[in-house]
């Protein structure tokens, strides 16, 4: 049966599902959610989803929400991404990392900057959130400094977690090239047999409200 996942492109927490389950080699189609027309608070969608958000997995009668618990459901589908041994509570950890220092600031940031009117843009929340980013991205940088990938000897779900609001185009304070080894990795990412950008990966782009 082929797995459907309910995302949008815009959506890094998406694409953190999106990308896994298209490097998993599981069959598996995106469900566009029109989340800027507000689709993820209507009423059919709130009835697949209480939480109202993106990414929304279905897999015959499971439905399974938040990115992390969805890659975690595809690791146990497949046995690959969770690490090896011990190396899963690492990898658990870098995840909850992820969720609360860099992608959750990330997204509020790149939203804040690209996707209100220019008026309604609070500069001075962005400018702390950018501050609180510039610390994260330290933090990544100098854990990958001696490494190809964020645990073990190949890609996890540290590392699929960890790239979800990289690889965006739209401006939040983030340049590769500041970040030599998050580059470094992130180039490791995209020479994945089977990796794709966002919005080649997801339907939905700005593009599409323009």
């Amino acid at each position: 049966m082929t797995l459907q996942l309910h995302c949008f492109g815009e959506s890094g927490n998406s694409y953190k599902a999106a990308l896994a389950l298209e490097l998993s080699g599981l069959e598996w189609e995106p469900v566009y959610v029109d989340f800027f027309g507000g689709a993820a608070r209507s009423d059919a969608y709130r009835a697949l989803n209480p939480m109202g958000e993106a990414p929304l997995l279905i897999d015959g009668d499971k439905k399974i929400s938040q990115s992390g618990v969805i890659q975690q459901y595809i690791t146990d589908k497949t046995g690959k991404f969770g690490g090896e041994g011990e190396d899963k509570y690492e990898v658990l950890r870098w995840v909850l990392w992820d969720n609360h220092k860099l992608s959750s600031m990330c997204g509020v940031t790149r939203f804040l900057m690209n996707f209100l009117p220019e008026d309604k843009r609070p500069q001075e929340v962005i400018a702390f959130n950018q501050g609180r980013l510039k610390g994260a991205y330290s933090v990544l940088d100098t854990h990958l400094a001696t490494r190809d990938w964020i645990v073990g000897d190949g890609v996890t779900n540290a590392d699929l977690s960890c790239c979800g609001y990289l690889f965006y185009p739209e401006p939040f304070g983030f340049s590769r090239a500041d970040w030599p080894n998050i580059d470094r990795w992130l180039t490791n990412l995209q020479g994945l047999e089977g990796w794709k950008a966002p919005y080649d990966l997801m339907p939905g782009s700005p593009a599409d409200r323009a």
